[in-house]
């Protein structure tokens, strides 16, 4: 096992689209670690590879070379069926697009996260740190942006996943209300103690984070630890 400081360990990971003159490289080398327990930043324009870098880190994509550990298991060395396990049983995605199931309610919509895993959250608990107690039995087309936010990130934490991957979470949401999704996930990281890794052009978003990985053309161009760390309900932009 790696220890709690080396818990995600990113070396020479490479990643390129296309074939021949119009190949593309989208990771040219990325070289990062991240505790277990940290909110880890990955900011950079679009363009950049973070979207790349966070799917290969959640098993959707294959690297060209390179490795992932994380906790000691190496995720590039291992197969199909094993990588899929991998993904329910520590994994948990929060994406910009919700992808709720529009015929289950609230509760229902976040006890499917809870069937993949061995050690689900209590759902009551965990409702009611979501906000959403009063909502659960609410269709998602009878939430807002942010309630229906709230429900694809209950779904994500209720496994208790190790990792919790967040990509572009607040891009389809207002001012506010990003910034109460926003403080959601850091009371969800500091609560449940998930690491965290989030995806975002919005630079303000670092001033929340512990760890500050910048991206540019594929490569990690500042990987910084934020010294003067504040809520996200003291973010502004």
């Amino acid at each position: 096992m790696s220890n709690d400081k080396e818990f995600l360990i990113i070396s020479d990971l490479k990643k390129g689209f296309g074939e021949g003159e119009t190949r593309q490289e989208v990771l040219q080398g990325i070289n990062f670690k991240a505790a277990k327990g940290e909110m880890c930043v990955l900011l950079g324009p679009s363009g950049s590879g973070k979207s790349t870098l966070l799917n290969i880190i959640g098993g959707i994509d294959s690297c060209d070379s390179g490795t992932i550990s994380i906790g000691g298991d190496t995720l590039t060395a291992m197969n199909e069926e094993a990588l899929t396990q991998y993904r329910r049983k520590h994994l948990g995605y929060v994406f910009q697009l919700y992808n709720l199931i529009p015929n289950l309610n609230v509760k229902e919509n976040i006890e499917v996260g809870a069937f993949l895993s061995d050690k689900p959250l209590d759902i009551d608990e965990l409702l009611n740190v979501l906000g959403l107690y009063e909502h659960r039995h609410k269709l998602p087309n009878q939430l807002s942006g942010g309630q229906q936010q709230r429900v694809s990130i209950g779904r994500a934490i209720i496994k208790n996943p190790d990792i919790l991957l967040c990509d572009e979470p607040t891009g389809a949401l207002d001012y506010r209300t990003s910034k109460e999704i926003l403080a959601l996930i850091e009371d969800v990281n500091r609560k449940y103690g998930s690491t965290v890794i989030m995806v975002t052009h919005n630079e303000a978003i670092r001033g929340m984070s512990d760890h500050v990985i910048r991206l540019r053309d594929g490569v990690v161009r500042h990987d910084d630890y934020n010294t003067h760390k504040i809520s996200a309900a003291e973010l502004d932009w």
